[in-house]
């Protein structure tokens, strides 16, 4: 299980002044969203854009996080 704002502080510490919204819509702290709004990510693919989000995850929550729906994209 876990808590939507350790996912936005992890997110938060690896790209510092993005925009980051985390849900956890059924309540169950295993099936959360995330929106991640960077300027990190201008000119990066989608893909790599994931894998920064992921990367600042993976050891914090290694085992615990099940599922996370995520949305990454660059300041219009």
């Amino acid at each position: 299980m876990v808590n939507p704002q350790e996912i936005h502080r992890l997110i938060a510490e690896a790209l510092p002044g993005a925009e980051i919204e985390v849900l956890d819509p059924m309540n169950d702290g295993e099936h959360l969203q995330a929106e991640v709004k960077a300027e990190q990510f201008r000119g990066l693919p989608l893909v790599k854009q994931h894998k920064i989000v992921m990367e600042a995850l993976r050891e914090p929550l290694a085992g615990r996080l099940h599922a996370l729906q995520l949305k990454t994209r660059t300041p219009d």
